[in-house]
């Protein structure tokens, strides 16, 4: 009988490594530079060793976002009402220590965003919603530039509530618009793109939970540090329980393998158990238990279209 693996997530969710990139993998435009940590040819799974520790105080950003209503916005410069979206977003901010985790903030904010520069500010029964502005009309950079309100927030909140010198800041998702913020980390939890070579894909696949890739400097449409790191995970399915970190391509390599190090201690207690989370163990307990609160602080969405069609006569 031919023998066969289930992928742990939850089918109800894209895959964790997205299968379309299987037989692609090594296939990059990415600008890679392999041997900032170890040469090349001599990657190997790195365990962090006896003289490091994790830090002290991890805190953990996340935003999430929902789209309440397309809308038109009656511009008189141009012949046709310009498309916009009108959305609610949300951010907070999780403190993990030795005591636990705390929750440390949380915002909300609506905005209508629309290519127009007569974009109203829209007041509701049940929200206000606040003018943004995108630089076209396609749905595309709409949802790009509800994307930078969201990151700007999560920025803005971690400013705030950073008060250690030797605390951490773990970000969900890529760290784009947000690589000047000292020791961040960019946390991914899905692969899209395979940027490594097969000889070092090699490598990821052979990790055992608590261990990291070597650290490796990646270019895209911006540079940063990156490794990979594997969660105690049960499955045997291709990546399960892989997540890429990424860090500044401003730090030295030996700040970043420190760095590294760190993160690949403080990930493992804080990995997602199957029977609570469909996307487990990479949807870390602190981001799956923000991301259901701030979903609950964005409001009931029909509520919200209800009041958004009423505000427009």
């Amino acid at each position: 009988m031919t023998g066969f693996t289930v992928d742990p997530w939850d089918p109800g969710y894209a895959a964790a490594l997205a299968v379309e990139n299987l037989s692609e993998m090594g296939s990059t435009s990415a600008e890679l530079v392999l041997d900032v940590e170890r040469p090349a040819g001599d990657w190997k799974p790195v365990t962090p060793g006896p003289g490091v520790s994790a830090p002290g105080t991890l805190l953990v950003a996340d935003g999430v976002r929902r789209i309440d209503a397309r809308v038109w916005v009656h511009d008189p410069d141009a012949p046709m009402p310009v498309p916009g979206i009108a959305a609610s977003y949300a951010a907070g901010i999780v403190r993990c220590g030795p005591g636990g985790a705390d929750l440390v903030d949380v915002q909300v904010n609506r905005t209508l965003i629309s290519a127009s520069p007569h974009a109203p500010e829209v007041k509701t029964t049940h929200a206000t919603y606040l003018p943004g502005r995108a630089a076209d009309a396609s749905f595309e950079e709409l949802s790009l530039a509800l994307q930078r309100q969201v990151t700007q927030l999560e920025v803005d909140l971690a400013v705030r509530h950073r008060s250690h010198d030797d605390d951490l800041l773990l970000v969900d998702g890529p760290l784009r618009g947000r690589t000047h913020l000292p020791r961040t980390v960019g946390y991914i939890k899905t692969h899209h793109t395979a940027y490594l070579p097969p000889a070092q894909s090699a490598v990821v696949g052979a990790l055992a939970a608590g261990q990291r890739t070597p650290v490796f400097l990646m270019g895209t449409s911006w540079r940063r540090h990156a490794w990979y790191v594997r969660l105690p995970v049960q499955s045997s399915a291709p990546w399960a329980g892989v997540a890429r970190c990424e860090a500044s391509a401003d730090l030295d390599p030996a700040e970043a393998v420190r760095l590294a190090d760190a993160v690949t201690l403080a990930l493992p207690p804080l990995a997602g158990v199957d029977y609570k989370d469909p996307r487990a163990p990479q949807n870390l307990i602190p981001i799956g238990g923000l991301e259901k609160l701030l979903r609950h602080h964005l409001g009931d969405g029909r509520l919200l279209y209800r009041a958004l069609r009423t505000a427009a006569g």
